[in-house]
């Protein structure tokens, strides 16, 4: 079992307030680097392997796209997404195994219900039942089986993680993040995912982040597409109410949210901020790689304090706002 870091090597990332009493406080890692990809500042272990669960999700389409997916536009930012299972989420998705020849059965991702209550709610009032579909990762599973079918490999075991498909992604991810991959295990949704230093994803990260369209290498190019059409369609990476999708909208920026407190963040200007909080609990990650951002002068503060306020940080007490979750900086 590799190691993973602990408790001694994290430091305080946010704080949940309540009544002006501190309740809970949240701690963990993170690495700031500048547009020219220097450390402009680092907080707790950032070498000690972590998983990066959803967080890889940008690295994993680009591989896609490198081996051949032709994916653009909003397909191209479903194969990013973690979407909160809507019907124009579906229509997307469907469109991509519509292209692959392929049908919803083919996905490998467990069934569920869309995390969007307004779509489930629908679809309990028509005694329907959860589906591979409207699994948040769907689009990552059909830009996979997709990138299958253009190259001729074998769509039953595209999850194992001998296949070509993941093979290919494996040698993606280390060429990006600049180290060897520590070790694998199977994501919620039955895909391999890599561990990796907080210091190799967020190199990945800033390289995708960084990238042109008019780049002369190829993975460039597809990585600028890629940022392109999140940027474009955000939407696409989470949907109505998702943190994700929101600070796209209001500040251009470039987020991914993983599970068990992991976030990645390009600011415009190509700033990049990768952390991960060591409870596993993510309600505070997007607020807190804002505040790297704002400090690392890559967001201005107005700009932040008004995304700040339309996220889900608000504590409550007695039906009313008695205090918040908020950045221990």
């Amino acid at each position: 079992m590799p190691e993973t870091f602990a408790a001694a090597d994290a430091v305080e990332l946010a704080v949940v307030e309540r009544s002006g009493f501190v309740e809970s406080r949240h701690t963990g890692s993170a690495i700031v680097l500048s547009p020219g990809g220097e450390v402009a500042m680092r907080l707790g272990d950032v070498t000690t392997p972590i998983l990066p669960r959803s967080s890889l999700k940008p690295v994993q389409a680009l591989a896609c796209l490198s081996a051949g997916a032709p994916l653009e536009g909003e397909r191209l930012g479903l194969a990013t997404a973690s979407h909160n299972g809507t019907d124009r989420h579906v229509s997307v998705v469907r469109d991509i195994l519509d292209s692959a020849r392929l049908g919803e059965n083919d996905l490998g991702c467990p069934a569920a219900w869309p995390s969007d209550s307004t779509t489930r709610d629908e679809l309990v009032r028509e005694h329907a039942e959860p589906a591979r579909i409207r699994m948040n990762c769907s689009g990552k599973h059909a830009a996979m089986l997709l990138t299958c079918v253009v190259n001729g490999w074998d769509t039953a075991t595209y999850l194992d993680a001998g296949h070509p498909l993941q093979l290919h992604i494996r040698e993606v991810t280390e060429r990006l993040t600049g180290d060897k991959i520590a070790a694998t295990a199977i994501d919620g949704c039955g895909a391999p995912v890599f561990a990796m230093s907080l210091f190799g994803l967020v190199r990945a990260i800033h390289r995708i982040g960084n990238s042109s369209t008019t780049s002369p290498f190829a993975l460039h190019r597809h990585a600028g597409a890629l940022v392109q059409a999140v940027r474009a369609n955000p939407w696409t990476i989470e949907g109505p109410g998702g943190s994700d999708t929101a600070v796209i909208e209001r500040l251009g920026v470039f987020a991914k949210r993983g599970a068990e407190g992991v976030m990645v963040m390009v600011a415009p200007d190509g700033t990049t901020v990768a952390l991960k909080v060591l409870d596993g609990s993510g309600r505070a990650a997007t607020a807190v790689a804002l505040r790297l951002l704002e400090r690392a002068g890559a967001l201005p503060a107005s700009d932040v304090a008004d995304a700040m306020s339309r996220l889900p940080l608000s504590i409550t007490g007695g039906g009313r706002d008695v205090g918040a979750i908020r950045p221990a900086f």
